[in-house]
């Protein structure tokens, strides 16, 4: 692969993003309360392999979003008008997202509660 392809592609990667991040509020909230959470699993004394497993969830969650949303606007272009298939596509969609990110809330409070118990405990 040429040096100079790779940086086109990384371009329009981060061009994806950006739209994704300009257009879409839930990505917005979600890679906000990432970088919040990313800033908790630096400054608290977690182990490495919990911090490992904290970034891997904001990855996961965020990615799952930009999937969402990729499947949403192609699903849109494809039926405009808001027919019953494409309903029911966006909402499992939407369904994987909410169950990805209640189980990422879920270990993130295992993760973080003895951490914060203990700060606070003393």
């Amino acid at each position: 692969m040429y040096i100079k392809q790779f940086f086109f592609s990384m371009g329009h990667a981060c061009r994806g993003i950006s739209y994704v991040f300009c257009n879409e509020q839930n990505f917005r909230v979600q890679a906000i309360v990432g970088i919040l959470v990313g800033i908790f699993a630096w400054v608290l004394p977690l182990s490495d392999g919990e911090r490992l497993l904290v970034l891997l969830l904001i990855m996961l969650i965020l990615i799952l979003e930009l999937i969402n949303s990729a499947i949403e606007k192609f699903t849109d272009i494809v039926k405009p008008r808001l027919h019953q298939h494409v309903r029911v596509v966006k909402d499992i969609m939407a369904g994987t997202v909410l169950i990805a990110s209640l189980g990422a809330f879920i270990i993130g409070c295992m993760i973080f509660m003895p951490h914060i118990i203990e700060l606070f405990g003393k």
